[in-house]
């Protein structure tokens, strides 16, 4: 396409955009952008990524480790169906029975940067930035722990999180899930969220790559597949719904100067967003046809 095709693209984009906004809507009037974090956001699993430090301080055992890395193999490989997602909680409550919350926010804390900063996907994080200069709440919804979730999303300068919650008695995880974010249960999070927040949840952003987040994609009024597996791509695909492929994990200090705690670098993030305005409204506006 031309650059005069590509411009009138960004106009029409942009007038419809306008037009959506002075449309009324029956739940409120802000937007948000619901992000799933595992192989959308970032290239890997999240709470795998933990399971070294974990090691390494005496919480998990050699052989935890080991169905640990291979559970995640599977996932990386074809992604993960509601069989292997109910398994994966019960061994996730199984295994943090008795852990103490403060030290796990503690190894979370300090590796955080080492261990999750190289593998943000650099695609996710200007697509954030875009949502961010448009004025949209980013949200990042996961499956995993909010101890875990909660200081990624700070570094991505998100808004809100949505995550899995355990009970937790005397400091310590009783190995039961008080919530777990996982499917019905992301609409349910995003729905009170919306509640709360005011969003309209018809003028909303949701992006995943799992079929078991086609509850919460189906919930928002712009679903995206984003390096779907099979079946979701299929849904996707049957719908009409876009399809983005982000294969670029980058450490975002590379990208930008970065304080050393986390509630800086979200401060940092937003700065970024500023600075990539032009550039990065114009690419991804060009990459949503």
């Amino acid at each position: 396409m031309t650059a005069d095709g590509d411009q009138t693209e960004l106009a029409d984009q942009t007038a419809r955009d306008v037009t959506a906004t002075k449309r009324p809507s029956a739940g409120g009037e802000r937007v948000a952008a619901f992000f799933d974090l595992d192989k959308t956001v970032i290239a890997k699993s999240s709470t795998y990524v933990f399971s070294k430090p974990f090691y390494a301080q005496g919480l998990l055992n050699r052989r935890a480790v080991l169905e640990s890395s291979y559970a995640h193999f599977l996932f990386m490989l074809s992604g993960a169906d509601h069989d292997q997602m109910e398994r994966m909680r019960a061994n996730l409550t199984n295994m943090v029975a008795g852990w103490d919350v403060e030290q796990v926010k503690s190894i979370v804390a300090e590796t955080l940067h080492e261990l999750v900063d190289p593998l943000i996907y650099a695609e996710a994080a200007d697509l954030i930035a875009d949502h961010k200069i448009r004025g949209h709440d980013v949200v990042i919804v996961s499956a995993s722990g909010e101890e875990i979730v909660g200081p990624i999303a700070e570094v991505l300068g998100a808004s809100h999180t949505a995550a899995t919650r355990m009970v937790v008695e005397d400091g310590r995880y009783t190995g039961e899930a008080e919530f777990y974010c996982y499917g019905a249960g992301k609409v349910t999070a995003i729905e009170k969220l919306a509640a709360a927040e005011g969003y309209d949840l018809s003028r909303c952003y949701a992006y995943s790559d799992s079929v078991t987040d086609l509850p919460m994609l189906n919930a928002v009024g712009h679903p995206t597949a984003v390096n779907p597996d099979r079946n979701l791509r299929r849904e996707a695909v049957a719908k009409g719904w876009p399809i983005l492929t982000f294969s670029n994990p980058v450490s975002l200090w590379a990208r930008f100067q970065s304080p050393s705690s986390t509630t800086l670098a979200a401060t940092a993030a937003v700065g970024l967003s500023a600075v990539l305005a032009g550039a990065v409204s114009y690419r991804l506006l060009r990459r949503r046809r």
